[in-house]
């Protein structure tokens, strides 16, 4: 499906934007998260955890009973996340072919009938075929789900505790109304998406966290960098963050092939943080600096956050926060390894109010935290 790419110069304003959405509303909603000023900087109050899809992706495959134990995207893996000392979760949202924002990260839906395996676009059925896979809210069987791996085998979505399919609205008005909410916009890598596409999309998402945010903080983020400059340019209540694989993957679009073009569509678009794969910022430390520089805040992904030594780097690196899978492991060690200062107590890793602690673990040296930066990527063998 070969669509023209989008223009940002010239988008048309929503309408159900309110005339009041203005930068400085956002510092009000955000008690527990970051904040953002007038001059779209952050002021990030603390080194976050953000649950992966609420409490943890499902790896269906894996041997880890942990990476399926709740079903991924769900009401129920977010309230899970919500017990933990998180401040955010993370989630992908599509839009049906009927305009309603839905939460799943797949771009197929894959099922069985009679024997025979098939697959729908997500953003190809209306809402009422999206909900009629997996169990039922009435607690009767729906329409059986599978998934492919990325190797392309198909395994049934079998999970300790499933549940049902959900749309953003129902998050909003399900989960636990202090977590905050990273809102993926997902897209489908292999297609240039029309410019009234990405903006019937954008509207339908925003209208329905207008209408039901209420206090709640939102992130909005997105790997498809048009998308992310149009959801920046419609509103200006929520921060926009750049996803990017930060090198680690080639496409097309030369923007998403490094962190440093990740600065730069940032700088360009006036959006707020980049969100990386964490072993692009491995491979390339010197890039946390030049972001910092930028004014811009840093998040990271990926399978090295689920490891607690990784996430104590990332935090002496300067890293504002990680996206995980094993929440109440990395939240456990976060808050062992890092605490707010209190007077009297052992020295800090920075100067000023809110500094923040090391527990029972070691102090680097610049030269010795240098040396690291330059070992690291050898280590994950570049």
């Amino acid at each position: 499906m070969a669509l023209k790419a989008v223009h940002v110069s010239d988008v048309p304003n929503l309408d159900h934007v309110p005339d009041n959405a203005s930068l400085s509303l956002y510092s009000t909603r955000l008690s527990k998260g970051v904040e953002m000023n007038r001059a779209a900087t952050f002021k990030m109050p603390k080194f976050m955890v953000i649950g992966h899809r609420g409490n943890g992706m499902n790896v269906l495959q894996s041997t880890d009973g942990r990476m399926r134990e709740i079903k991924e995207n769900s009401i129920m893996s977010f309230n899970s996340a919500a017990k933990h000392p998180i401040d955010f979760i993370e989630f992908d949202v599509q839009v049906t072919k009927d305009d309603c924002p839905v939460i799943f990260h797949d771009n197929f839906i894959l099922s069985e009938d009679n024997g025979t395996i098939f697959e729908k676009r997500v953003t190809e059925l209306c809402l009422s075929e999206f909900l009629c896979f997996g169990p039922q809210k009435e607690g009767r069987a729906g329409k059986s789900l599978l998934r492919k791996t990325k190797e392309g085998k198909i395994l049934e979505w079998n999970v300790e505790k499933d549940d049902s399919l959900c749309t953003l609205q129902d998050a909003f008005q399900q989960v636990e109304s202090s977590l905050g909410f990273n809102i993926e916009l997902k897209f489908d890598d292999h297609i240039v998406y029309q410019q009234d596409y990405l903006i019937r999309v954008l509207q339908a998402i925003l209208q329905v966290v207008f209408d039901h945010g209420k206090d709640r903080p939102v992130i909005f983020s997105s790997f498809q960098p048009d998308a992310a400059l149009l959801v920046r340019k419609l509103q200006s209540t929520f921060p926009v963050y750049f996803l990017t694989n930060g090198g680690n993957e080639i496409f097309y679009d030369v923007r998403r092939n490094s962190l440093e073009e990740a600065i730069k569509v940032c700088l360009e678009g006036g959006l707020q943080g980049i969100v990386s794969e964490v072993k692009g910022v491995f491979r390339n430390p010197g890039a946390v600096n030049k972001i910092k520089d930028a004014k811009l805040s840093l998040l990271t992904f990926g399978k090295l956050n689920n490891v607690s030594e990784a996430v104590y780097m990332q935090h002496l690196m300067g890293i504002d926060g990680v996206i995980v899978d094993l929440v109440q492991e990395i939240t456990e060690a976060v808050s062992d390894l890092i605490k707010p200062s209190k007077m009297g107590e052992a020295e800090s890793l920075a100067e000023g109010d809110g500094e923040m602690e090391v527990k029972s673990k070691p102090q680097f040296s610049q030269m010795e935290l240098s040396f690291l930066l330059k070992l690291i990527p050898e280590l994950i063998q570049l």
